[in-house]
């Protein structure tokens, strides 16, 4: 089935402040081993890496009415095996992890694609249940993050949605340019998934409105 729908809410400056502090304390205390000895501008890049992750998962909770995570990517006590939150879904509890990008433009495709690593998705003790996709992009100065829906990583690991692509494989972005994976991944397409959840409290949230996959 085509996914639907998507929608899209401001990021708050609070929200930002709050993921910025969460990364600033995960770069100076938890510095993951193979990962730390770089340059600034690897740091640079780091930093940002985090703090999309970070505020994806801040805005996510807020959205929902979740706990938000209180240790950024990186903490040696804050590896959560691939479970951010709990969700219920037709009156079953699942486990999400939350996949945030930076993109930059609020207007997707159905040929887009969520990259998600082998290792992760096939690491032997996470408890992963579904895969929920949030972009975040800027647009005349402001945050906002779309809420792109979820997969179920069962339909990914059988075969049902995504394709498989080796280390090494060479990919073409919708901008022209090309890169290869540096791991085994896979790719999904945004038409698989699974429209976003929407509540009526979400319906007053600042910037809300929803949009179709184009």
């Amino acid at each position: 089935m085509i996914n639907e729908y998507y929608f899209e809410i401001d990021v708050l400056e609070e929200q930002i402040k709050y993921a910025s502090n969460l990364v600033d304390f995960s770069i100076e205390n938890h510095k993951v081993p193979n990962h730390w000895d770089y340059d600034g501008e690897r740091k640079k890049k780091t930093w940002e890496f985090r703090f999309t992750g970070t505020l994806g998962e801040v805005v996510f909770a807020d959205t929902y009415n979740l706990k938000r995570p209180t240790r950024s990517f990186g903490a040696y006590d804050g590896q959560d095996l691939g479970k951010d939150f709990r969700l219920k879904i037709n009156d079953e509890i699942k486990n999400f992890d939350v996949k945030s990008m930076r993109r930059k433009t609020g207007i997707f495709y159905t040929n887009y694609v969520l990259n998600i690593p082998s290792s992760q998705l096939n690491k032997f003790n996470s408890i992963t249940d579904c895969y929920f996709c949030v972009s975040l992009y800027e647009s005349q100065g402001n945050l906002k993050a779309s809420f792109l829906g979820h997969v179920k990583k069962e339909d990914i690991t059988c075969g049902k949605i995504g394709i498989f692509y080796p280390a090494g494989s060479k990919r073409i972005r919708g901008d022209g340019t090309a890169f290869n994976f540096l791991e085994d991944t896979y790719e999904i397409d945004f038409k698989d998934f699974s429209n976003p959840f929407i509540t009526n409290k979400l319906k007053t949230f600042s910037g809300f409105r929803i949009l179709k996959i184009k």
